[in-house]
């Protein structure tokens, strides 16, 4: 019987995997912004499925490297997210530009991880596929307009999207509450601790990943190429989306959100850079 490996993680990539988790809870609550997607990008999110799917059987060789990603998380999500809005607000373009460089940066070695089994015609049919699905889903919701009033069963429902923008990258589950209206009290509920919306909340987020995860970790197994380009033909479609368009409009911030998309690409690269030299195999 093969013994398991036990993941040893040093102080600095825990400290590096908080940060991850910080950047990856505050996108999941940011409007717009893919929880999973910026999972993907770091390179934790085929682990976490794996740990989802099955976590009696990989607890101990996969919680090690992601314990410090999820405790980050937690704290993006409660609390970090509660500050560094304070700068989408008030620079709401020049943010989105920072993650849009963050996620451009990171596509290489997305695709360079996508082809490590080899790639299929199938695999860019899954690529291109899974992007037109986006537009056409963030495309028409867009033009929704609809206005319900939440209760516990719409609650349940807002778990569910939370769970699915982190199982499904860029399925930002801002973008489907917005159209309903339910956007703003789930969030608000969340970071008031108001168990009239945890409850229900993290009901329907536990159901979604029970059900999903596994799935979503068999296909990996039998798939990885297709399974893995469609991914990223789900970033690339995602991250389009939430180009801030007009507010390249005037020289001054054409400039400017020009150097936060640089500077994002930068730290996505030095981020990749370091994820590759420390990786544990």
């Amino acid at each position: 019987m093969e013994k398991e490996t036990v993941t040893k993680i040093t102080p600095l990539m825990f400290v590096m995997r908080l940060i991850q988790g910080a950047i990856i809870g505050l996108g999941a609550v940011l409007p717009g912004i893919s929880g999973g997607v910026l999972s993907v990008i770091f390179g934790i999110y085929k682990p976490v499925m794996e740990l989802l799917s099955d976590p009696f059987k990989n607890w101990r060789t996969h919680l090690p490297m992601l314990l410090p990603a999820f405790i980050g998380g937690g704290l993006g999500f409660l609390g970090v997210a509660n500050i560094l809005a304070f700068f989408l607000e008030k620079y709401p373009s020049q943010s989105v530009c920072l993650f849009i460089g963050l996620i451009a940066g990171m596509l290489p070695s997305l695709f360079r991880e996508a082809g490590e089994q080899g790639r299929s015609r199938a695999s860019f049919v899954s690529l291109f596929a899974c992007m037109i699905f986006i537009f056409a889903l963030l495309i028409g919701l867009g033009m929704t307009s609809i206005t319900i009033a939440p209760n516990f069963g719409w609650y349940l429902f807002c778990g569910f999207c939370l769970a699915l923008s982190v199982i499904a990258p860029g399925m930002s589950f801002s973008t489907l509450l917005m159209p309903l209206g339910l956007y703003t009290p789930f969030v608000d509920g969340i970071g008031h601790f108001d168990l009239g919306v945890l409850i229900p909340g993290g009901i329907g987020a536990l159901v979604t990943v029970i059900c999903l995860a596994k799935a979503v970790n068999a296909l990996f197994e039998h798939h990885y190429s297709v399974a893995f380009h469609g991914i990223i033909g789900i970033v690339i479609a995602a991250t389009v989306m939430i180009i801030p368009v007009s507010s390249f409009d005037t020289t001054a911030n054409i400039t400017v959100n020009t150097i936060c998309i640089v500077s994002g690409v930068v730290i996505a690269l030095l981020l990749d850079r370091f994820n590759s030299r420390v990786e544990v195999k």
